[in-house]
Order: C-alpha cells, then sequence, then structure tokens
C-alpha cells in the first residue's frame, strides 16, 4: 500500500518531496520458512506439545465414578472436576484459579522471560503441529520455498490441498474437543455421527476449528508479535536478573564466515561464523543478535541451532544461549547465575504464589458439599392456614454437591413456636439439585407484626454436611 504525500509544510519540505512523491507506510509481511533443529530446546518443545495435547484431547474421554471426569455443563449449571462438583456458588475457586494462573505467569517471567510462550502456548503448539505436518507434506524448509516459488502445477496443487485437508481436519478435531468438555463428549459424538447437532454446538466446533486453522496455519507469529497483548507488557516483568536467550557479542564479535581449523583470534575474528542458522530456525524470523526484542517467544531454537554449530567448529558451546544480562555483562559462572536468579523478587512471588496455592486446598478440602438457596413464595406473602395457624411459604433449591445420593431434614428456628412442613427427609440425587416448598407456621398472634429474621437449618440425615441459611418470616399488620 502506498499513500501521495502533498508537500504542503514548507518550502524545504516541498524541495525534499517534490510534487506528489510515493512513500511507502509499511512493507508488506515476508512468509517465514522456519528451518528444522535438533536439540534440547526443540525436544522439551515436543514433549510440551505431547504432554498439552495429551491432556487437552485424552482427558473428555475419561470417566470419574460413572460421568466425565472433566466436564463444565453450562446448561446443568454445574462443574465437574474429577471428584468434585462444583455449583455456581463456588465462583470464588475460579476467581482464586484466575489469580494464581496470573501469578504463576508474573513468577515465571521473572525467573525465565516468555516461558510460557515458548513451550506450552496453544499457538505455540498448534503451529508446532501444523508446520510439522507442512514439512511432512511439502518437504524442508528449501523445498517449501521453492514450492511455494514455483508456478502452479499438479505436483503443487496436490500437496497444497493435501496440507489444508490435514489442517482442516486436525482443526475440526481441536473444534470438536473442545465442545466435548461443555457437552459430554461420548452424546456429542454420538449427536455428531447422527447429524444431530445442536445450533450452538455446531458453531462452536465450527469457530473453534476456524480459529485453530487460521491462527496455526496462516497466521502464526503475526499473533505472538501483534496480537498477544504479553509481547508488550512483558519487559514490564522483566528485569536485568531475568533469564533470557541472549547472543554474547562480547564472544561473537566481529563475525564472518570461515573454514574449520584455524584459531578464529589469529584472524582477528569472533566464534560467530555469520552462518544465519539461528535467525533461519526461529519461529518469529528475528535476529538473536540484535539483542533482546519483544517478538522473541524465548523458545532456545536458537541455542540449539547455534551449538550445533559450534560443535562442527570445534568451539564452545553457548555464544547464544539462557542468561541474564547482568550474568553476561559480569561473566558469571552457571552457580553464580542461578544464585542470582533466585532474589527477592523471586522468593516473594513463590511465597505467595504457595500461601493461595495452600489456601485454595485447604479451602477445598474443608469445603461443605450442600449448597442451599431460600425465595420466598412471592405469590403470597402470608396467609392463615389450617388450625389458625400463619404461614410462610419458601422454595429450597437444595444442591447434591457429592456423587452419592444423600437424604436431607429441614428445620428452623427463630420464632417461638416455629413448625416446618414437610418434615420428613428430602432425597436429592448424586451431584443433583431439587426445588423444594416449605411451609413455616407460627400460632397466629404469637408474633409482633412485621418483619422478623428466622433461620433454616438443613443437615444430612444420619450426621455430616449442614448448612444455614436465613430468611424473612413477615407477620402483617
Amino acid at each position: 500500500m502506498t499513500r501521495k504525500i502533498i508537500p504542503i509544510a514548507n518550502a524545504s519540505s516541498s524541495a525534499n518531496l517534490g510534487s506528489g512523491e510515493e512513500v511507502g507506510l509499511y512493507e508488506a509481511t515476508k512468509k517465514i520458512y522456519p528451518r528444522t533443529v535438533r536439540g534440547m530446546f526443540a525436544r522439551w518443545r515436543w514433549a510440551m506439545v505431547f504432554l498439552t495435547q495429551l491432556v487437552f484431547y485424552g482427558m473428555p474421554w475419561v470417566e470419574w465414578g460413572g460421568r466425565q471426569m472433566v466436564l463444565f455443563d453450562l446448561a446443568a449449571r454445574r462443574f465437574y472436576i474429577f471428584g468434585l462438583v462444583l455449583y455456581p456458588q463456588d465462583l470464588i475457586y475460579l476467581s482464586g484459579l484466575l489469580v494464581i494462573s496470573a501469578l504463576s505467569l508474573f513468577l515465571f517471567t521473572a525467573v525465565a522471560g516468555r516461558l510460557w510462550c515458548g513451550y506450552a502456548c496453544p499457538q505455540t503448539v498448534y503451529t508446532e503441529i501444523f508446520m510439522w505436518v507442512e514439512q511432512k507434506i511439502e518437504g524442508n524448509r528449501v523445498a517449501r520455498m521453492r514450492l511455494d516459488a514455483e508456478p502452479m502445477s499438479l505436483e503443487k496443487l496436490v500437496k497444497k490441498w493435501f496440507k489444508h485437508i490435514v489442517w482442516i481436519g486436525i482443526a475440526m478435531w481441536t473444534g470438536f474437543t473442545f465442545v466435548g468438555y461443555f457437552t459430554p463428549i461420548r452424546e456429542f459424538g454420538l449427536a455428531f455421527l447422527q447429524t444431530q447437532m445442536g445450533s450452538w454446538e455446531v458453531f462452536w466446533v465450527f469457530f473453534y476449528g476456524f480459529a485453530t486453522y487460521g491462527n496455526a496455519g496462516f497466521m502464526r507469529e503475526q499473533v505472538c508479535k501483534y496480537m498477544c497483548p504479553y509481547a508488550r507488557f512483558q519487559s514490564a516483568m522483566f528485569d536485568r536478573d531475568t533469564l533470557i536467550v541472549t547472543y554474547d557479542p562480547g564472544r561473537g564479535e566481529p563475525r564472518a564466515p570461515r573454514r574449520k581449523g584455524p584459531d578464529p583470534r589469529t584472524m582477528a575474528l569472533g566464534d560467530c561464523i555469520d552462518c544465519g542458522l539461528c535467525v533461519q530456525v526461529c519461529p518469529t524470523g528475528i535476529d538473536i543478535r540484535k539483542g533482546l526484542q519483544y517478538e522473541c517467544i524465548g523458545c532456545g531454537l536458537c541455542v540449539d541451532a547455534c551449538d550445533t554449530v559450534m560443535q562442527k567448529m570445534a568451539y564452545a558451546p553457548g555464544l547464544i544461549r539462557y542468561d541474564t544480562q547482568n550474568g553476561m555483562e559480569a561473566g558469571w559462572s552457571r552457580r553464580q547465575l542461578l544464585r542470582r536468579v533466585l532474589r527477592p523478587r523471586v522468593l516473594v512471588y513463590t511465597a505467595i504464589l504457595a500461601l493461595l496455592v495452600a489456601g485454595l486446598l485447604a479451602s477445598l478440602v474443608v469445603r461443605t458439599p450442600l449448597k442451599v438457596d431460600v425465595v420466598r413464595d412471592r405469590a403470597s406473602l402470608a396467609r392463615i392456614a389450617e388450625g389458625g395457624k400463619l404461614e410462610n411459604v419458601y422454595r429450597l433449591q437444595i444442591m447434591n454437591a457429592t456423587e452419592q445420593p444423600r437424604h436431607y431434614l429441614i428445620s428452623a428456628s427463630g420464632l417461638e413456636g416455629l413448625s416446618v412442613s414437610p418434615e420428613q427427609p428430602v432425597s436429592v440425587e448424586a451431584a443433583q439439585s431439587r426445588w423444594v416448598a416449605v411451609r413455616l407456621q407460627v400460632p397466629y398472634g404469637s408474633a409482633t407484626p412485621g418483619s422478623h429474621t428466622v433461620h433454616f437449618s438443613i443437615r444430612e440425615e444420619g450426621g455430616g454436611a449442614q448448612v444455614s441459611e436465613k430468611a424473612a418470616f413477615l407477620v402483617p399488620r
């Protein structure tokens, strides 16, 4: 895109720009062809790909106590997580989990930069999977570049279409699995085969599948560089003692190509042979030798590439490595570096995170597996019942947050002569809720007109969980 600049500022501007000079406002994005590399960090990335996808794709199919182990049943307003049954009233646990996740991100970033981005982020994981498919179908980096530069042919058409069919298959299976966390996946799979899926289920399968296909197949590094906010505010969590992927200019400069054999110091050269492999393997296409850049996701692939070259040249590894700015300048040893990583900032983050995790786990352990909501019957605030008693009617929602059926007894207190009907135990199935109509009665004239506070007590028959809820008993004037 170009835009015509019309000189209007002053005479010097007019002289420099001329009349109607074409000036480009931006440069078109060039496609990145990452090169395959082997090494420790590449193996770590693939280990995380296998681990995250094993959890994501496999967990909905695992059963726990006769039901899906992890299920967020929005229709029934219940979340099943292993042996826990959570209701909307348990939102505090979700808030605690989000706080712990955010603080964990701060801690990992303070220690070693963008670890999440480089190894576990869904964008990184699915981009790695899609690029592996692309490499298997179209070939290595050089073959892919050559194929894209060639005019359209039958071979190119077949390879491109086959690649996109595989991509779409992975994306659609990802969308199907995502919806399986909110709809029982076995029932959903049967409905899918019978083409009886609901409209919202169809929408989310295609939406999530399309997002996976577009982000991992086409946008790739653009998401990390321009769309993800983490790339922009990560610098606020960095300091000079944060481990980052960095190039050692004192050892590598001046760089120049050379043959294996001569000592580079005799030629007044550094260890960097300017091969460019560190740029070719980078998923975001940056040159780490230019220093820390916000586009760097900290994946360490450039470290693997450079160490491979150093080994072939019989040089010491570590020209590109994980290091800190202070460590690089002071020439710290590995022991000094690790000691400095455990600085007060990191220890404070760790202590707060440990306290939050311990608090959340303790809260889950002592959590009462019974929830009760009390709602007044608005159709009849108060009435005279048989026997000359004043009656208020309520509706109680009793939620059994255990994996076994339970029987509950309902009682009330707060007024003299207060009685509850019905008095028999209320049965609630495992991980279910039940609405129960409850009538509170007092002898007529035993209470003064107005609103009186009463307390419902709901306890498990035979002992166990017990909950007390407050309500208002109205006495008309």
